[in-house]
């Protein structure tokens, strides 16, 4: 998926192209919408059984079975009568815990890993809300982490991405970290629920515990946003390199061909480092760029993740 850059004079403050209008959010919904209709088709499954529309089997009858259940072509050719067991029909839960924080403002391929959070949460908007599943959201990165409880329905996720790039853009509040977001997550999804988490996973690891007991207790997807210039240093001089979330700076010449070689490297190991740590919690984890399409290689992960 291309969007067009809205801002073609990029700044050292914010380089790469700028946010995306609200006209443009409301048309790369209904873009999105067309691609990832039917994605899921069957949603998930339920792992109870009960009164439903989905066979889950056949199987002799045994005292107090409901007679209504009873399939007469199988007690017909067995010539021992056997009854039809359904797959419970429930309400699915979805929860999107959704990075706002002052590094997802980075971007300087085709967009920025906000740009790309937002059409993730559009996406899974679309998927979690068809016939009648529900999506909850919970934001963190700029003040304590808020939570809209689950609706049915996308209404207001746009108003809400509108109201969060407003927000992101004002003043700085010490962004509270991604730990904190899990452990709210855990606190209010009481029923069993998937829990998509997107962020760039930027910063310490001490998210991994709240991230074993939420995945424990649910299905748990964690959706990382990387920019290709937080892996690859260029060659272009002498640079001033700024941390967005503390604000930290240093002065580095990227003409030593030795430091690329020691950032590219350095870059990788700490991202393997994020990956082992989100799969050892029993996680599924997938990547995506500010760079390219975003949409079809989460668009084939979450074909996986239903089958």
């Amino acid at each position: 998926m291309t969007l067009v850059r809205t801002r073609p004079n990029p700044n050292p403050a914010r380089p790469g192209p700028g946010p995306i209008p609200e006209q443009l959010l409301r048309a790369l919904d209904v873009s999105i919408g067309r691609r990832v209709e039917g994605l899921l088709a069957g949603d998930y499954r339920s792992a109870l059984m009960g009164v439903g529309t989905e066979l889950a089997q056949v199987r002799p009858y045994v005292p107090g079975d409901d007679v209504r259940r009873i399939d007469w072509n199988v007690t017909a050719r067995t010539g021992e009568t056997h009854v039809r067991v359904h797959l419970a029909e429930r309400v699915l839960v979805t929860w999107l815990v959704l990075d706002t924080s002052a590094s997802m403002q980075f971007g300087t391929a085709d967009r920025r890993k906000a740009d790309v959070a937002e059409g993730v949460a559009l996406a899974l908007g679309h998927v979690a809300t068809r016939r009648g599943n529900r999506l909850g959201i919970v934001t963190f990165g700029n003040g304590p982490p808020q939570a809209t409880p689950p609706r049915q329905g996308r209404v207001g996720l746009i108003g809400l991405l509108t109201t969060l790039r407003e927000e992101t853009n004002g003043a700085r509040i010490a962004t509270p970290p991604l730990v904190q977001a899990l452990r709210h997550a855990g606190a209010i999804a009481r029923q069993r629920a998937l829990v998509a988490i997107v962020s760039d996973f930027r910063g310490p690891l001490d998210w991994r515990r709240p991230l074993l007991d939420l995945a424990g207790r649910h299905d748990v997807v964690a959706i990382e946003i990387r920019d290709p210039r937080e892996q690859e240093l260029p060659k272009l001089g002498e640079l001033c390199l700024v941390d967005p979330e503390t604000g930290r700076q240093i002065r580095v010449d990227s003409r030593d061909a030795k430091l690329r070689a020691h950032f590219a490297a350095a870059a990788t190991g700490e991202r393997e480092t994020v990956s082992r740590a989100i799969t050892s919690t029993g996680a599924r984890h997938v990547v995506l760029s500010t760079a390219g399409d975003w949409l079809r290689p989460l668009a084939a992960f979450l074909r996986r993740t239903a089958r």
